[in-house]
Parts: structure tokens; C-alpha cells; sequence
């Protein structure tokens, strides 16, 4: 029997309220940038400036790439910490649960341009790591409309990608590369002491299985009574 509209906006209805959904558990996050994402720069910069909400791992990798694909970026180096503009949250995973955390400061990362040659779309690419491991990339991009400025004398583009230690700590082998953070994941673990072996976890409904179970049960009542053959009414007679 095929289940009336009604029932199944009910049920999603449900689901939507109850069940909550998993946050994002994204850590180092590009929180804030000069100049703004999707705007338009006017004049020629020296610098352009990421602020994350952790400080750049020392080998993160920066480009900057003109409308034509010419690469005009120099050298990085991380700046002063900066108060965001609003607040960033991001969640963190402690004892099953994702907990938030609020970060009011961002950690820049300045990003020498060479010169302006092009009018049009630039773009900001970053690769780096999150304190906890998890790999932080990207791309801001805006609009150059300002005057067109020449290279240094004895520019040359960068041709120069990711370094060996960041492809291997964005791909989550360990690197023993000092900066990263002080290398919390790449120092050897001290021994632990021997512990006695604990019992089995016994199992527990979590926050999301009790919910589950509320909404299937409110369901199948909805069905039901959808299925429910009506009462017949008595006619009554004529006199």
C-alpha cells in the first residue's frame, strides 16, 4: 500500500528536528583575508594576507596565480596575530563527542607579490596542516582592476611546488620536519606503564541512536494508523 504525502513529509519533518546533524570538524580553517574573498582590488599590493585560526605550519605552500596561470608570489612569512572580525567555531572530537570551540584571533600568513601583469581574476592556493594532522587547503580568489605593474629586475616565476614533508603530512604519514607545530605528531610516544588489562566497554546508546529510535517508532505508528481500515458509518434509513 503506498504511503499517503502526508505521512512521509510527517516523517521527514521528524527527522529533521530529532536527529541532529554531524558537524564539520574541520580545524585550521582560512578564517579571515586581505583582501576579501570575491572582491576587487583596486590597487597594486605588495603583500596579501591569510589569517587561519592556527598558525601555518613553517612549510606550508602558497601560490598566487594571474587570469593567464603566471605565478607571481614570493616568499611567506607568518605575521602578527590579528583579532577576526567574528568569531570562527569549529568542533573538535573529545570523548565521542563533537564540542565546539570559538577562536577570536587569527594567525596570518603574508604572502609577498611580486608584480601585478594582468588585469582580472587572481588566485590565492594554500596547503597546509592543522595542529591535530588534518590537512588545510584552498583557494581565495579576487579581481585585479588596478594598473598593471612590471616584474623585479631578474624576476623569474616560481616554478617550485609542495615540499616532501608537507605531501607527506598532508597524506598523513608521520614527518619527523621541524615547525609543524612543534611536531606533537612526529615526537616518539614515552613508554606507558604497565597497566592491568581493563574490561570491555560496555555498549552504550549514543546521542544519535536514542533519536533513531524515536523516529522509527513514531513512524511506524503514523503508518499503521495510515493502514488502519476506516470505520464504516450506518446509513440511516429513510421514514
Amino acid at each position: 500500500m503506498r504511503l499517503p504525502v502526508r505521512v512521509c513529509a510527517i516523517l521527514l519533518v521528524l527527522a529533521a528536528v530529532v536527529l541532529p546533524a554531524t558537524p564539520a570538524a574541520a580545524h585550521g580553517q582560512l578564517a579571515m583575508s586581505d583582501p576579501v574573498a570575491d572582491s576587487t582590488v583596486s590597487q597594486p599590493k605588495s603583500e596579501l594576507t591569510l589569517y587561519f585560526t592556527e598558525t601555518p605550519a613553517s612549510y606550508a605552500f602558497f601560490t598566487v596565480t594571474t587570469p593567464s596561470g603566471r605565478r607571481v608570489e614570493g616568499a611567506w612569512r607568518a605575521g602578527e596575530p590579528k583579532r577576526l572580525d567574528r568569531p570562527v567555531q569549529e568542533y573538535y572530537l573529545v570523548n565521542g563527542k563533537f564540542e565546539p570551540r570559538s577562536f577570536n584571533t587569527g594567525y596570518p600568513a603574508v604572502i609577498a607579490v611580486s608584480h601585478w601583469p594582468e588585469q582580472g581574476q587572481y588566485a590565492v592556493a594554500y596547503h597546509s596542516v592543522a595542529s591535530d594532522g588534518e590537512a588545510v587547503k584552498g583557494t581565495l580568489k579576487f579581481t585585479y582592476s588596478g594598473p598593471l605593474t612590471p616584474p623585479p629586475a631578474g624576476w623569474a616565476a616560481p616554478t617550485s611546488g609542495p615540499s616532501d614533508a608537507l605531501t607527506r603530512a598532508m597524506s598523513g604519514e608521520p614527518t619527523a620536519t621541524p615547525g609543524l607545530f612543534s611536531d606533537v605528531r612526529s615526537a616518539p610516544p614515552a613508554p606507558a606503564p604497565a597497566q592491568a588489562a581493563t574490561p570491555p566497554t560496555p555498549f552504550v546508546l549514543t546521542d544519535w541512536l536514542i533519536p533513531a529510535l524515536i523516529v522509527v517508532g513514531v513512524g511506524w505508528i503514523v503508518v499503521a494508523a495510515a493502514r488502519r481500515a476506516p470505520v464504516p458509518t450506518k446509513k440511516r434509513r429513510r421514514a
